[in-house]
């Protein structure tokens, strides 16, 4: 249940509670977000720091975006599927030419798929 209170918890859960909540509570969103920007360690990412930041391409999120299984993903694209389990779990990053595919992959998964097929013969 979300009321924009951060603080709704049970009586059970105050007696464990580390954090008091009640002055964030307390401030206005204007408040909050003054509160981030004066914080030298937590500095909300400026535009900046977007532009330099790399974007890693997810297996995970294209997959899903294709409504593929994890299987149907694999052989669509040649990719080995214990590969593609660690990309997706987190164990290893895809390397730079990995990288690139599924930038590919994302931006045109059909002319991707039409490029791997079988080439198909002349009917005679």
């Amino acid at each position: 249940m979300k009321d924009g209170n951060t603080t709704r918890i049970t009586r059970k859960q105050v007696k464990s509670a580390k954090t008091d909540w009640t002055r964030f509570d307390a401030m206005t969103d204007a408040q909050r977000h003054q509160a981030a920007l004066s914080d030298p360690d937590a500095r909300p990412l400026t535009e900046d720091d977007f532009r330099r930041m790399k974007r890693t391409p997810r297996a995970k999120i294209i997959r899903r975006a294709l409504g593929l299984s994890q299987e149907d993903f694999a052989a669509r694209y040649h990719i080995p599927i214990g590969t593609l389990r660690d990309w997706e779990q987190g164990r290893v990053e895809p390397d730079q030419a990995a990288r690139a595919y599924l930038t590919v992959i994302a931006r045109d998964p059909e002319a991707v798929r039409k490029a791997l097929s079988p080439p198909q013969r002349p009917q005679l």
